[in-house]
């Protein structure tokens, strides 16, 4: 069967420290699809974040570039694999520069909480009961 992939765009005001950011997060950067303007980092088998600079991200829109740091554009859920893994996700984004925003949210069977990296992007990290999910 096809696995559909999505490619997550973002531009960013520091490409270098928007990429060690995510490397400090434990993630890596493809080198055959990046370059001085765009980072490809797969954060999973199907879901890569494409960082790129303002001028390259407005090669692919003639509308306005939000500034993320005051404006929200989108929200990014990413799944974890168990509680923990949630808060040491968010803990290594703090340690790299980012912040936490919202409150925790602890429903028993769902956990979450979320950060903004460099740019204001906002980030979920979720992880529910596999048994909760299955009904």
């Amino acid at each position: 069967m096809y696995q559909q992939m999505i490619f997550v765009n973002l531009a960013t005001d520091d490409l270098d420290a928007s990429k060690k950011f995510f490397t400090e997060l434990g993630y890596t950067i493809n080198p055959q699809f990046s370059d001085d303007t765009t980072a490809s980092i797969p954060l999973s088998d199907t879901i890569v974040t494409m960082l790129h600079t303002r001028e390259k991200y407005a090669v692919f829109t003639k509308k306005e570039i939000v500034d993320s740091k005051r404006s929200s554009e989108v929200l990014l859920a990413l799944s974890a694999e168990s509680r923990e893994k949630v808060d040491e996700m968010v803990e290594k984004a703090v340690a790299a520069g980012g912040s936490v925003t919202g409150e925790t949210q602890d429903h028993g069977f769902m956990y979450g909480r979320a950060f903004e990296d460099l740019d204001g992007h906002t980030w979920e990290v979720v992880w529910m009961d596999p048994a909760a999910v299955q009904g």
